[in-house]
């Protein structure tokens, strides 16, 4: 199947602006010199190093990238341990483009950088078992409210399951621990909710069974920005302060399969196009939230259960892509 870039159901914030995109690419094969190189001649603009290994390409007709090998060490201090660190690091650690907060119009001009960085050898998740490479989509919120948060972050924590059967990430990255699943006493308290929470209900909620970044959406960089004071009382001012706070939904479970010429960033987007697509949906937010609590009853055995009932459900509702 044939994935194509569809709106946000919602394009555009509280204030009538267009919502913006940040993305970040995860590949192997390509130094970051060379991955900077390449999208200055795609994109215009100059690329040039920061501080090593940190590459940024200025003044593209994306705007700016950052271009670095996904490592801590990249902020460290140059010494020999830290450059040893880094070379050893190169085998298996990705290569990362950042973007600026794109328009949903420029989103769809990453596929050219992406063939691009393809054609020069990049290397996505399926080309390794250690290459649990991903995609990651910084969506902008609607809004700070309660209401703008919760109901993306509802209907995400309810098709999670469904979504990860029938749009299976690579398996390579089902090893790495870094897009774990919701627990699922995090979305029956959630659904305990209702649809009205206070903010402090909410963040409590989220961060009883979330307090690490480590999940398929997750959710701290907004509750950072929305409620930083709640956020800090609960985790600590150290652990917060390590929390880059930006109003977006930092969606972490796509996959990047760059060096499949079937593959398009078009597939990933359609993954949150459909829980917002869900969100913005009523009455079928109140029958997953109806069904799930009766499929899962007072102990959950085994989540498939629920990702069969939750694929029929959304079948019915037109949501299934083909290939899904």
């Amino acid at each position: 199947m044939t994935f194509e870039y569809t709106p946000l159901p919602v394009p555009s914030d509280r204030r009538g602006n267009p919502r913006r995109i940040g993305v970040e690419i995860e590949f192997g094969g390509l130094p970051e010199d060379k991955a900077a190189r390449i999208l200055a001649r795609t994109y215009g603009g100059q690329a040039q190093l920061e501080k090593d290994p940190i590459w940024v390409v200025e003044g593209s007709s994306l705007g700016d990238f950052e271009v670095y090998l996904d490592i801590f060490l990249r902020n460290a201090e140059k010494s020999a341990l830290r450059d040893l660190g880094l070379k050893v690091g190169r085998e298996v650690i990705p290569v990362e483009v950042v973007t600026e907060p794109l328009s949903f119009d420029q989103m769809k001009q990453l596929d050219r950088g992406i063939h691009a960085l393809r054609d020069a050898g990049a290397k996505g998740s399926g080309d390794g078992v250690l290459y649990g490479f991903g995609i990651h989509l910084n969506v902008q919120s609607e809004g700070s409210d309660v209401h703008s948060i919760l109901r993306p972050l509802m209907a995400f924590a309810m098709i999670e399951d469904w979504m990860r059967k029938a749009m299976p990430i690579d398996g390579s990255r089902q090893i790495i621990p870094f897009t774990e699943a919701y627990p699922t006493r995090l979305v029956s308290d959630l659904i305990d909710l209702g649809e009205a929470p206070s903010a402090d209900q909410l963040v409590e909620t989220y961060l009883a069974h979330c307090p690490d970044r480590n999940r398929g959406l997750d959710m701290l960089p907004l509750l950072m920005e929305a409620y930083p004071d709640k956020v800090t009382a609960i985790l600590g001012a150290s652990k917060a302060n390590e929390i880059n706070a930006r109003p977006t939904f930092h969606f972490r479970l796509p996959d990047c399969l760059i060096d499949d010429p079937e593959w398009s960033l078009a597939k990933e987007w359609h993954r949150w196009w459909l829980v917002e697509k869900i969100a913005c949906d009523p009455e079928l937010m109140a029958r997953l939230r109806t069904e799930w609590k009766e499929n899962h009853g007072k102990i959950t055995l085994l989540r498939s259960t629920w990702a069969d009932r939750c694929g029929e459900i959304l079948d019915e509702a037109g949501l299934v892509p083909e290939t899904a």
